[in-house]
């Protein structure tokens, strides 16, 4: 009790308050990354669908008007480019190379796009809102980065279309490119 006949109660310091203020933020800006992850998510999984698997366009080879060919037809080169490609496939050789590039660009963009937003509400206005401002930049940056390494993350597998090339040219044929 003070002198006013009152109970009082001990002050919270500064410093849990400001604290209390950011997990509150942090929750609020929580929903925010989960949504943006979702999207990100959602567009990955759409580049995925339109861009892998032996039959896309980015991996027919392109059979060169040879003898063979003349001789068996296009649709004979066409079902033996076709069994080439799946007996890469069943040794376990992929079209498009894995990499990391998705990680890698997710990473990337999360670091820029947090840092840049935190200095940004530094510089607007203190650090009130730099810890939202960070989370908000960095699922930003990651989403976006995520997105871009998607789009750069399927260049050729040497090693497969060396394979079906290979097949190929014991069958008669020269691949001179590929569609």
């Amino acid at each position: 009790m003070n002198g006013s006949g009152r109970e009082s109660r001990p002050r919270q310091p500064l410093a849990e308050l400001v604290f209390l203020s950011i997990l509150m933020r942090a929750a609020l800006t929580y929903s925010a990354v989960v949504t943006l992850s979702l999207i990100g998510a959602t567009l990955l999984i759409l580049d995925g669908c339109a861009a892998t698997g032996s039959r896309s366009s980015a991996v027919e080879p392109v059979l060169y008007p040879n003898d063979t060919l003349k001789r068996v037809g296009e649709a004979q080169g066409q079902m033996d480019a076709q069994a080439c490609t799946g007996s890469a496939e069943a040794a376990g050789l992929t079209p498009n190379e894995k990499s990391d590039e998705i990680e890698r660009r997710a990473g990337e963009g999360a670091a820029i796009g947090g840092v840049a937003s935190t200095v940004g509400a530094l510089i607007r206005g203190g650090t009130q809102g730099a810890l939202r401002a960070a989370a908000t930049g960095a699922a930003l940056g990651g989403s976006a980065g995520a997105v871009s390494g998607a789009f750069h993350n399927n260049r050729p597998n040497a090693t497969y279309r060396s394979f079906v090339q290979r097949c190929l040219r014991d069958k008669g044929f020269d691949v001179i490119g590929w569609n």
